[in-house]
């Protein structure tokens, strides 16, 4: 059987557990309230990129790959809905996730349309820039997304264009990506749009920060991401970034993407490495401890609480969480505290 969008779509395993799909438990009783779909085709997605498990240089069939290391098992879209329907006001969001595969375009509307037709549910997309015009934009908001995501991904353009662009024979562009996220935060508001960049590709603290303060700065947020080595990919012997470097990230994302802070506040070595806050260690430590700067960066739900906060998508579970999926306990902000001056 051909089990391709916009019939059939992927979801990721976390959110098959979630609907009843799969059998599982989550540690330290995680809860997923976003429910993360994936457009399938067999032709697969375009893009080269040097971090992804849907790559076409990755060895395989494009329906046997999995994606951020995990089985995307595929349902129908029907079965979907109505899992998400008897889910007793679980699933607080629905993400639909593009690839670069020029079906998506036609696909990703039909979907939002029906999502928002059946069920009293916020629907956000992670789009694929390359393959979109301003147009399209326009078409996913009439048709009821109200969120969107960008994966730039990588904090600079050199960086870019080695892992995603001409050097792995890839079609993105650096400047298409921002070009379309300046387009979406015109269309669907300001802090409506979100840009996914990942810590660890070969960036400096500062390239991070700075971008992170590009994407506030133009109006939109950060949804971010560590770097998690997906076997058989280009990048699959690249460490993990340093936890110290992902926790000072962390805190600098937060400071900025609530307002409390700048990249111009900030201090940093001849490294790179980031030093300073540019506050009060006492204001700091308050901040710290309330554990905020180091949970899931993601769409909210209606109730204004992150809903798509990926359980374990950059870490395995177990003690070293990079990104929580709930609020911190004691005994984790004493461990954050440690990490941060690593």
């Amino acid at each position: 059987m051909n089990k391709e969008s916009p019939k059939y779509l992927r979801t990721s395993l976390a959110a098959a557990m979630t609907l009843g799909l799969k059998n599982g438990r989550f540690y330290r009783n995680a809860q997923l309230p976003c429910i993360n779909l994936l457009l399938t085709y067999n032709s697969g997605c375009a893009g080269n990129c040097g971090y992804c498990g849907l790559s076409m240089r990755r060895p395989g069939t494009y329906k046997d790959k999995s994606f951020i290391r995990v089985e995307w098992p595929i349902y129908k879209l029907t079965e979907l809905m109505k899992r998400i329907s008897e889910s007793d006001g679980k699933v607080k969001r629905i993400c639909v996730s593009m690839i670069t595969n020029k079906r998506a375009i036609k696909d990703t509307s039909e979907i939002t349309k029906t999502l928002r037709q059946n069920l009293d549910i916020p629907v956000s997309l992670l789009i694929s820039p390359t393959i979109l015009d301003k147009n399209d934009l326009y078409e996913f908001r009439k048709n009821g997304a109200d969120m969107i995501g960008i994966a730039i991904d990588c904090a600079t353009p050199c960086l870019f264009e080695k892992i995603r662009g001409k050097k792995v024979s890839g079609p993105h562009k650096w400047e298409q990506y921002w070009k379309c996220y300046e387009d979406a935060l015109e269309i669907f508001g300001r802090r409506n749009v979100g840009a996914h960049l990942i810590v660890g590709l070969g960036e400096t603290e500062k390239e991070m920060i700075e971008t992170i303060q590009r994407a506030y700065t133009m109006g939109g947020s950060t949804h971010l991401f560590s770097f998690f080595p997906e076997p058989d990919s280009s990048l699959s012997k690249h460490p993990q970034p340093p936890i110290g470097q992902y926790r000072r990230v962390q805190l600098a994302r937060f400071l900025i993407d609530e307002g409390i802070s700048s990249f111009e506040d900030f201090s940093f070595n001849t490294n790179g490495k980031l030093t300073g806050f540019g506050m009060t260690d006492e204001a700091l430590s308050k901040i710290i401890k309330s554990g905020k700067p180091f949970m899931t960066s993601g769409c909210p739900g209606r109730d204004g609480e992150v809903a798509c906060n990926r359980p374990y998508a950059n870490c395995l579970p177990g003690p070293e969480i990079r990104n929580y999926p709930f609020y911190p306990e004691k005994e984790d902000i004493e461990k954050i505290d440690v990490e941060l001056e690593k």
